[in-house]
């Protein structure tokens, strides 16, 4: 097998397992809190959780129109899970925020997650739990350089869409 080959084919295997490794690991079940948001919502919480962004950041950030993520944030802030904030650099603009309720909501979420990770972890001996922990943070750093290449030949060949 020509190395092209096999990297496509461990391409192909890390395609298909990712997914069920991700369902397997944080699939919630119907006593979670965070049951009663929408997936779309979810993962403008999930990006939040990190602090406050502005509605152009959450744009960027997955990839929606404007109009888009402005209805989430309206149903978000309807149902209290966050707020419009004035921003440091710019009054009049405004950036959103978690509410304490939804930040307990994340919260919630992650620590169940955690504990249905650290059950599987358990059934590992350590030595195969630290080749996990370091494979997998090889293969962020390659995806993160990776899409930065390819962004950089894009906006090289092209003005990006607005």
């Amino acid at each position: 097998m020509t190395d092209d080959a096999a990297l496509r084919e461990q391409a192909e295997a890390i395609t298909r397992f990712l997914p069920k490794l991700a369902r397997g690991m944080f699939t919630i079940d119907e006593n979670d809190p965070g049951m009663v948001i929408p997936v779309a919502q979810m993962r403008v919480c999930s990006i939040l959780r990190e602090g406050p962004r502005s509605m152009s950041a959450l744009c960027n950030e997955l990839g929606i129109s404007h109009s888009a993520i402005t209805q989430i944030a309206d149903r978000l802030e309807r149902s209290g899970m966050v707020e419009r904030v004035p921003e440091t650099a710019d009054r009049r603009a405004k950036s959103l925020q978690l509410t304490p309720q939804c930040m307990e909501v994340m919260r919630l979420r992650t620590e169940k997650r955690l504990n249905r990770v650290l059950e599987a972890l358990k059934l590992l001996d350590p030595e195969a739990r630290e080749s996990i922990v370091s494979s997998l943070e090889a293969l962020l750093q390659a995806c993160l350089a990776s899409a930065s290449e390819l962004s950089g030949e894009l906006s090289a060949r092209e003005p990006a869409p607005r």
